[in-house]
This record gives C-alpha cells, sequence and structure tokens, in this order.
C-alpha cells in the first residue's frame, strides 16, 4: 500500500478540481492533467475558475506544495494512479459520446507501464457513462496503445463522481464512493487509494456495477422531475398549486419525497444520463419506456414554458415576436455558475426563434463562456433588472431573485420556480 501516493487527475472542470484538492488535502501528490491550458495556468497560479471554489481555498492546497497542474501528459510515467474525470455529452442525435473518455485514454497509455520495483498503475474512471464501458472501451483502447493487459500490468476500475457543485451540507470527503473493478485485485488498490482521501467506500462487484449504480441515482431523479413537472401542468389547468401540493405532501415522514418541478432540466446528468442506458438498452433488444416518457416530459417543459410566456404576453395585447424578455438565470441550478445543459439555453433559442429579443441576468454567469452546444452565445453578457422590458421570466431560483422587490413593476414576470417573494401585479407561475 502507498501511503502517500502520486496522483494523477485528468480533466479539472467541476468534477476533477474539487477531487484534486481533495486528494492533495490528504496529502497525496497530485498532478491535474489538462488539454485547456487556461485551466493548467489558473491552478498554477491559484486563480479558481469555479465560482463554488474559493481562490483562497484553492492558494491554501497549492501553496502545500502537493497540487499543481500541467498539460503535459508523460507526466503520467511518475504516477501511481490516473483518475479521468473528463465530460460524457450526447451527440446531436442524442446517443453517448464517449469520445473524451477515448481520447484520454491514447493519451495516457503509453505511459502506463510501472518502473522497475513500481507498483502496477491504477486508472479509474469517474465519468458517467453506460454499463460496459470501462470493461470494454476504455480498457481496448488503454492495452491496444500501451501493449499492456489490463489486470495484469495495469488496475483498471470505475468509481462515478456525485459531485453537487455548491452544495454546502456534503462534499467530495464525506459523500461515499462507490466503486467497482476489473479484478478483485483492482478493486482492493482502488479501495485503497480513495481511503486515503475521502471518509468511506462503498465496493460493488464491478465495473459495470458500479456505472449501473450512477445511471440508476439520476434516473431516479429524472423519473421523479418529470412526474412533478407533468403534475404542475396537470393542477395548473384545475387551479392548484402544485408547489403548495408538495409542501403539504412532503409533510410525511416516510414514503414520499418531495422533488419540485421547473422549465426543464439541467447540469451534466440528470438531462444525459438516462439517455445513456437508454441506448445501451436497445443492444439488448429492451425498450425503456418508463425512462424514455420520463425524458420526453422534461424535454416539454421549454414549451409549456414558452406557452405560458404567450399567454402573459397576449394579456398585454403583445406577441412573443417584437417582445424584449429578460431571462432571470443561466445557471441550472441556484447560487452557482454551473450552466452545462441549462434550460435557459433552451428558453432563449425557443424564444429568439419565435422573433423575441432575448437578454439575461445571472450574478454568477457575467459572460457567458464557450460550451459545446450554445457556442453561438459566447460572450453575451448579463444585463441589468430593469422594467425597461416587456416581460421578465425567472429561469434559475438564484438567492438574489428571491430578495429582489419587484412590486413596483407593470410588465408581466413568468416564475417557473415559485421562488419571487416580492411579486409584482402581473405574476404568472408557469
Amino acid at each position: 500500500m502507498i501511503t502517500k501516493p502520486n496522483v494523477g487527475v485528468l480533466g479539472l472542470g467541476y468534477v476533477g478540481l474539487p477531487l484534486a484538492m481533495q486528494f492533495a488535502r490528504a496529502g497525496a501528490k497530485v498532478i491535474g492533467l489538462d488539454v485547456d491550458a487556461s485551466k493548467v495556468d489558473a491552478i498554477n497560479v491559484s486563480k479558481s475558475y469555479i465560482k463554488h471554489i474559493s481562490d483562497e481555498a484553492l492558494k491554501t492546497v497549492f501553496d502545500s506544495g502537493n497540487l499543481s497542474a500541467t498539460t503535459d501528459f508523460s507526466k503520467v510515467i511518475g504516477l501511481d494512479a490516473v483518475l479521468i474525470c473528463v465530460p460524457t455529452p450526447l451527440n446531436q442525435h442524442r446517443e453517448p459520446d464517449i469520445s473524451y473518455v477515448l481520447k484520454s485514454a491514447k493519451a495516457i497509455a503509453p505511459f502506463l507501464a510501472a518502473g522497475d520495483g513500481k507498483p502496477k498503475k491504477l486508472v479509474v474512471l469517474e465519468s458517467t457513462t453506460y454499463p460496459g464501458t470501462t470493461d470494454t472501451e476504455l480498457r481496448a483502447v488503454l492495452e491496444a496503445d500501451s501493449g499492456l493487459k489490463a489486470g495484469e500490468d495495469f488496475h483498471l476500475a470505475y468509481s462515478p463522481e456525485r459531485e453537487d457543485p455548491g452544495r454546502m451540507d456534503h462534499s467530495v470527503k464525506t459523500i461515499p464512493k462507490v466503486m467497482g473493478g476489473l479484478t478483485p485485485a483492482c478493486l482492493e488498490r482502488c479501495k485503497e487509494l480513495y481511503l486515503l482521501a475521502l471518509d468511506q467506500v462503498h465496493p460493488v462487484s464491478s465495473c459495470r456495477m458500479a456505472e449501473a449504480t450512477k445511471l440508476t441515482e439520476n434516473i431516479f431523479r429524472a423519473v421523479n422531475i418529470a412526474m412533478v413537472n407533468e403534475l404542475k401542468v396537470v393542477f395548473q389547468k384545475m387551479g392548484i398549486d402544485v408547489w403548495e401540493v408538495i409542501q403539504a405532501a412532503a409533510t410525511k415522514p416516510f414514503g414520499f419525497m418531495p422533488f419540485y418541478p421547473g422549465p426543464g432540466l439541467g447540469g451534466h446528468c440528470i438531462p444525459i444520463d438516462p439517455f445513456y442506458l437508454t441506448w445501451k438498452a436497445r443492444e439488448f433488444q429492451q425498450h425503456t419506456r418508463f425512462i424514455e416518457l420520463a425524458g420526453e416530459i422534461n424535454t416539454s417543459m421549454p414549451d409549456y414554458v414558452i406557452s405560458v410566456v404567450a399567454h402573459a404576453l397576449n394579456e398585454e395585447s403583445k406577441s412573443i415576436k417584437g417582445s424584449r424578455i429578460l431571462i432571470l438565470g443561466l445557471a441550472y441550478k441556484p447560487n452557482v455558475d454551473d450552466d452545462r445543459e441549462s434550460p435557459s439555453y433552451r428558453l432563449i433559442e425557443k424564444l429568439e426563434h419565435k422573433g423575441a429579443t432575448v437578454s439575461y441576468n445571472d450574478p454568477h454567469v457575467p459572460c457567458i463562456r464557450a460550451n459545446r452546444e450554445f457556442s453561438h452565445y459566447a460572450g453575451r453578457c448579463s444585463q441589468a433588472i430593469t422594467p425597461d422590458y416587456d416581460l421578465i421570466l425567472v429561469a434559475t431560483h438564484h438567492d438574489e431573485y428571491k430578495e429582489q422587490d419587484f412590486r413596483s413593476y407593470e410588465i408581466p414576470l413568468v416564475d417557473t420556480r415559485n421562488c419571487i417573494v416580492l411579486k409584482p401585479r402581473k405574476y404568472y407561475q408557469a
């Protein structure tokens, strides 16, 4: 057992950077690996590019001498373990895209051989994916490009990330870590490594079991969110406030867990992970009808929101075409700067397609950064909240919006999160 391992974290985003920092705090020597030189440069001058990680927190870890970053993947030669934390998006056909995982494998494979007297290296995939990725596609690339055999010349395991940006009641250190290994020895090595930095691990019998666990967690959320989204639309027609219903139901101490409706799903996991399983299930001639129905409901929610916007404008004798609309919130969840898969982008896209002029406000996302799907919005910046628009649409429940006083506004406000406290006279829920 290596008491102070040299660990590489490949991919320094919302998952990789907190993980790298935690291993460094625990005394491991950590090298962050990324193809994005701007992230590497930022880490090496203790400048955080993730809002909920402060410069001070990063500097404390960096100054310990246990954390550095590089774009030079040959540094894998001196490492005991490499943890892969890269994106696994869907392509334009809503099919899994594991190209980032396989490119990462090709980048590290030439350096996987253990030196004389050195223990076998450990490779752990943390990216969310479908069952079979680790022991088939990832393993094949690592073996082909290294000339080594997984389970014999290097260890291979899967341990899904459980990061939730902005959450204060749990951390990388305290969230139990599920993991599965290609062989019992791979699993044992994985357990030893993570227990150096984390409080608790939960081993399962295989990589595929761990991959399926991650999908199950997020499908559970997606399906339940779809249910309350559907109830929101149904109850609205009945004149029933779904938020009050959920609040009342949540008083039951057993048998009910509250989920809340919204304008659509956001984040890198919930909108994507169910499609990984539905795609893989077709290989086995299985149809995941329940999961696919939930996906249909959730992806339809922006259209429902647009219909409420149209109604609110119609009450003002206006149409969406030609209207100036301000969207409040670009991040997919409150009080963070994470805008991955945010439903706000869909709302902007749909409203502009109908002829509206759309601006946004988000104190956590001052300007839109380049992203995979909506790169054409890069460079747009947050605008002030004023009553000089035809309509305001609340998409994210940031604390700042809960404190904003809208009572003097004479324009419609459509609230998709039931978060506005000081409401204008023309207030609509969506």
